[in-house]
């Protein structure tokens, strides 16, 4: 009976053993790919525009900064996005709110509804597609023509 118990009971051990280092193998792995998750930028957050760009196609031609009094706010959730502007001389409110995805270095925002300035600009378009530069805490939503060729970007800072 001994002779028999021996047998099972390294066979067992052996198995144990091996789901072990598969599982320390998985987890490894997993952790590796929350690692690299954790060091990819993400857009949720609070933004604050700094500053936007004029291109030539491909090269910086001007920046304008706002005056004081001026601001831009972008917030976005896992799903959701919603921006504000604060014009100081202009008395027409501009907010919206909607969906957006990041895919490809692209930022895509499709706006539900918002202020009713921004809903007669919205009577033609909708959904808004950018070239996206992102890093921890800075991220421009570049604008392209046809072609590709950048025509212009807004510069946010992170807030939160």
């Amino acid at each position: 009976m001994k002779n028999i118990i021996l047998p099972f009971a390294l066979f067992f051990v052996l198995i144990a053993c091996k789901d072990q280092n598969t599982d320390t193998a998985r987890s490894e792995v997993a952790g590796e790919a929350e690692a690299s998750k954790a060091n990819t930028p993400t857009i949720e957050g609070v933004w604050e525009m700094e500053s936007q760009y004029t291109y030539d196609g491909e090269d910086i031609i001007d920046t304008t900064y706002y005056k004081e009094g001026y601001r831009q706010m972008k917030i976005y959730t896992p799903e959701k996005i919603m921006w504000s502007r604060q014009v100081p001389l202009d008395s027409t409110q501009w907010f919206g709110y909607g969906s957006y995805k990041v895919e490809d270095g692209q930022l895509v925002e499709t706006i539900e509804y918002g202020s009713t300035a921004m809903m007669k600009a919205l009577d033609t378009i909708r959904v808004f597609s950018f070239e996206l530069m992102i890093d921890e805490n800075t991220f421009s939503q570049i604008t392209v023509d046809e072609e590709l060729g950048r025509i212009s970007s807004e510069n946010y800072k992170r807030i939160e």
